[in-house]
């Protein structure tokens, strides 16, 4: 029997629809149609906002976990369920600058994902170890190198064998040849943890990259005369992933942001372990991170990573940004995955799409979901 969901007001990935109903029958979406035109049997009254489950390009870990180079296939399970329990229908599980030997590991892992279909894994996120140590962030300097021919082998076959892989490098690390060929074979390159020139940034995305890590986050900023690689997002066409917790950038410029470019920018949480956990420690790369007051933080007050979810970063974006719901949910769901090719699939609500979709409140908390297999 269908199930009629009535009710809510349903956002299909492009528009609001009010008074209408979803039907769903076999696990896919068999209509959307006026309530007074729907199936009387198996209605589900649901009140709130119905809308396209997330996507998430960058989440370093959770349910406990972090994504390093001692993960087994359990654990890469265990952090995606840890997302789909919170509406994320898929992920990047994401790799932070480590050892060779680390990279390939996770790598063969995820090979390993993608050929037992582990739920909710879309592929894998390398963010480097092929980066600017003057923008390390949280990352381990003693880590951080230049790529070699050997590491440029390793990501070309990762990016021909994975669903989807995302590279974050900085142009000083990696030269304009290497970003070509990692994205001929397939890779997102994303710039990231770089503090290169706005000329720099504006070649290496004319070699092949065509996407920004964290936009303004460990990266050159925007000044009058040098516009840095923040500029160079802003002012180009690039994708570029946003941390909408209000710690990491500013509200007002989040505004300015979006106001500069009206499609291309999609959210991420940038979450570690702590996601869908009540955790306040962990330890990274031997070092302590703190879960206070909504931030994470290293000892010396580092941020490292976000204590985040898509809906509370939907929810900054409206109420404090000012950003139109219909974009905001956009930017958690059909923004991504027109990045990474996957808009037949995730991102809107239509006849025929799986069922993939969150069940939210007028204040954008997660209410409910259901996913698909």
């Amino acid at each position: 029997m269908a199930e009629v969901l009535t009710g809510a007001r349903i956002f299909d990935g492009a528009r609001f629809l009010d008074g209408h109903a979803l039907v769903i029958e076999a696990g896919e979406i068999a209509a959307i149609l006026p309530e007074a035109e729907a199936p009387a049997k198996g209605r589900r009254a649901v009140p709130g906002i119905l809308a396209p489950a997330f996507l998430d390009l960058q989440v370093n870990g959770g349910g406990g976990l972090m994504l390093d180079g001692t993960t087994d296939l359990d654990g890469l399970r265990r952090i995606c369920a840890a997302h789909r329990a919170l509406g994320t229908a898929g992920v990047l599980p994401t790799l932070i600058t480590d050892t060779p030997k680390a990279t390939a590991h996770v790598i063969a892992l995820g090979i390993a994902a993608a050929e037992a279909q582990v739920p909710g894994f879309l592929g894998l996120h390398l963010e480097g170890p092929h980066l600017d140590p003057r923008r390390k962030g949280a990352h381990d300097p003693a880590l951080i190198r230049p790529m070699t021919d050997e590491d440029l082998a390793r990501l070309c076959d990762a990016a021909r064998r994975l669903p989807a892989l995302m590279v974050t490098l900085a142009p000083e690390a990696a030269s304009p040849q290497q970003i070509a060929a990692l994205a001929g074979a397939g890779a997102v390159v994303s710039l990231g943890h770089s503090d290169c020139s706005h000329d720099e940034a504006q070649a290496a995305f004319a070699a092949g990259a065509r996407c920004a890590t964290h936009l303004f986050n460990a990266m050159s900023q925007i000044g009058n005369r040098a516009p840095g690689l923040a500029g160079a997002v802003l002012a180009g066409k690039p994708s570029a992933g946003l941390i909408a917790d209000g710690i990491h950038v500013h509200p007002a410029v989040m505004r300015l942001a979006l106001g500069a470019r009206p499609e291309g920018i999609f959210l991420v949480t940038d979450c570690m372990a702590f996601a869908g956990t009540d955790l306040t420690e962990m330890e990274l790369g031997g070092r302590k991170v703190l879960r206070r007051d909504g931030r994470l933080t290293l000892a010396d007050g580092t941020l490292a990573g976000a204590d985040l979810t898509l809906p509370q970063a939907i929810a900054v974006l409206v109420r404090q940004v000012g950003i139109a719901p219909e974009r905001a949910l956009r930017m958690a769901s059909a923004i991504p995955a027109a990045l990474l090719g996957l808009q037949d699939r995730y991102g809107t609500l239509a006849p025929g799409r799986p069922a993939d979709l969150v069940l939210l409140d007028e204040d954008f908390a997660l209410r409910g979901h259901r996913l698909s297999p």
